[in-house]
């Protein structure tokens, strides 16, 4: 969350607003009064507010608001719910089994988002750098596009010079890297193993080829450099919508059972 007028704003009354709690909290709970029923319904409240953050991602053509100022909102609400969690079970582990597993789906919706708000800061800028970013739906399509054009360099290749060299070490090595996206891994974590296997791949086969062979490796070269970044691109955007798949049905879980919990609370505690 960086640090401008609003987002500073936010954080002040933030704060502000978590000290008159805790001020409530402990003047009530001096006077033998009961402030569970208040903190369950403002962290229900709170939880109904944060899982607004994912329609007004999908409603981005309307205008309610800019969605850096929903982020910043959705990142202290959930701050201010951890700390509401805790002062409305008085605990961090609560007794009953339906508690627990109340409690439990709170903390695994808690670390999922932290782990999606570091995502968000860490993965945007590094698909920026890998170059113009693509749709991730166009991304198979992209990667066609790209194995055509490296079989019909082969192909051309060879009807220019007369050899199959190239032919036949592209259907034995190199085409299983054209067929789809590889090294996941390593370009989640910032790796250049697919750079540097297609360049092993690339200079093995250069010193038996003619001429006309040696010009059509060059453009699977650069063929394969597009293909890398395209497969960095794919990485990175699928451990963003990913995380979602994790974290935004964990929510719904969470909501589903804190709503079960505020009807048991009042049939039976009211």
């Amino acid at each position: 969350m960086r640090a401008t007028r609003t987002n500073t704003l936010i954080v002040w009354i933030t704060a502000a607003a978590l000290a008159a709690l805790g001020y409530w909290h402990e003047v009530t709970r001096r006077g033998l009064g009961d402030p569970t029923f208040v903190t369950g319904y403002m962290l229900f409240t709170l939880m109904v507010f944060l899982s607004l953050y994912n329609g007004r991602k999908k409603l981005s053509m309307i205008s309610l608001g800019r969605v850096s100022t929903w982020l910043s909102l959705h990142v202290v609400a959930g701050f201010v719910a951890v700390v509401l969690f805790v002062t409305h079970a008085g605990t961090l582990w609560p007794q009953g089994w339906a508690d627990r597993a109340l409690a439990l789906l709170f903390y695994l919706v808690t670390l999922s988002g932290v782990a999606g708000y570091a995502l968000q800061l860490w993965l945007p800028g590094r698909l920026t750098r890998s170059g113009p970013e693509i749709i991730y739906e166009r991304i198979p399509a992209e990667i066609a596009g790209l194995r055509d054009a490296a079989e019909q360099a082969v192909t051309d290749a060879a009807a220019q010079s007369g050899f199959d060299t190239l032919g036949r070490y592209y259907v034995q090595t190199l085409s299983w890297y054209f067929a789809r996206p590889r090294y996941w891994l390593s370009h989640v974590f910032g790796g250049r193993y697919a750079e540097f296997w297609l360049q092993r791949r690339l200079a093995t086969i250069r010193r038996h080829l003619s001429e006309a062979e040696r010009s059509a490796l060059g453009r699977l070269a650069e063929l394969g450099a597009a293909k890398t970044a395209v497969d960095a691109q794919h990485a990175m955007q699928s451990v963003l919508k990913g995380w979602t798949l994790i974290h935004v049905p964990l929510a719904a879980a969470l909501l589903t059972v804190a709503i079960w919990h505020l009807i048991l609370v009042h049939v039976y505690a009211r």
